[in-house]
């Protein structure tokens, strides 16, 4: 059975506010915008100015080197895989839906994104381990199908898995356990095996036992070890894109840590 959390009042300028801001404070947008300041500076003080640009294209070049991706992301990882001792613990499996994209003209609408597809295929191949139910969380922040009604479809039609919960609510990881923890708390379900990604884990269980779960951490997309290849240690836009996304991670650690992490 399914069941679907009703939509919580949320303030959404306040949302769309935080997300433009981190987009314009956050690399690239951030360096770039370093990098222009300053060309401005150095209309006046010359040294400063190409001392501030210098710094900025050094972190561009410096973020897009694959082995400081890989530390940058592998800082992140906490938790060990799961192991089948852990697993047969829970009472439900919680699977955190990572984003989707609008509109795909292969599949005629909206589809999950590589990242939700990776943790949902995680929970499915948990569920077949052990039997649990799964509980799909993710909402539609700018729009369109709902993560977690993505996934529901995806698990059941194509990976053969079965969900008993959708949450559908939700904006953010904070809103993912709050909502999620609702909808458990109705079931009786204390115990859960939590699915994200090892860089996402350790932030996301702190949301859910702040809502008083007890979760057992099933983190999935190790970080990967650079290859001997030495192409693979020259910048790259992939590197580039790891590093800024555990950078994110990092500053949305430090705004949990200061009761303020709002942000997925």
């Amino acid at each position: 059975m399914s069941r679907t959390a009703p939509r919580l009042g949320y303030k959404a300028p306040v949302f769309l506010l935080k997300k433009l801001l981190a987009s314009l404070i956050l690399p690239p947008t951030g360096l770039v915008l370093l990098a222009f300041a300053g060309l401005a500076i150095s209309i006046r003080r010359r040294r400063l100015g190409l001392a501030i640009v210098s710094l900025a294209l050094a972190a561009i070049v410096v973020l897009s080197l694959r082995p400081v991706a890989y530390a940058l992301n592998r800082s992140l990882e906490d938790a060990p895989p799961l192991s089948q001792q852990a697993l047969d613990r829970a009472q439900a499996i919680v699977i955190l839906g990572g984003g989707t994209y609008p509109d795909t003209p292969e599949f005629g609408g909206d589809m999950l994104n590589a990242f939700s597809l990776e943790r949902t295929h995680y929970g499915v191949f948990l569920q077949r381990r052990s039997g649990l139910p799964i509980l799909v969380t993710g909402g539609s922040p700018y729009g369109g199908k709902a993560e977690a009604d993505l996934m529901k479809e995806v698990i059941e039609r194509d990976f053969r898995g079965e969900v008993k919960w959708v949450e559908n609510g939700s904006r953010d990881t904070s809103e993912n356990a709050r909502y999620s923890a609702a909808i458990l708390g109705r079931a009786h379900i204390a115990r859960i095996v939590l699915v994200t990604h090892a860089w996402h884990m350790a932030r996301a269980v702190g949301y859910f036992r702040r809502e008083g779960l007890e979760v057992i951490p099933a983190a999935t997309g190790f970080a990967q070890r650079p290859h001997a290849d030495p192409l693979d240690s020259m910048p790259s836009f992939e590197a580039f894109k790891d590093s800024n996304l555990a950078v994110r991670e990092w500053i949305g650690r430090l705004a949990q840590s200061l009761g303020a992490g709002r942000a997925d």
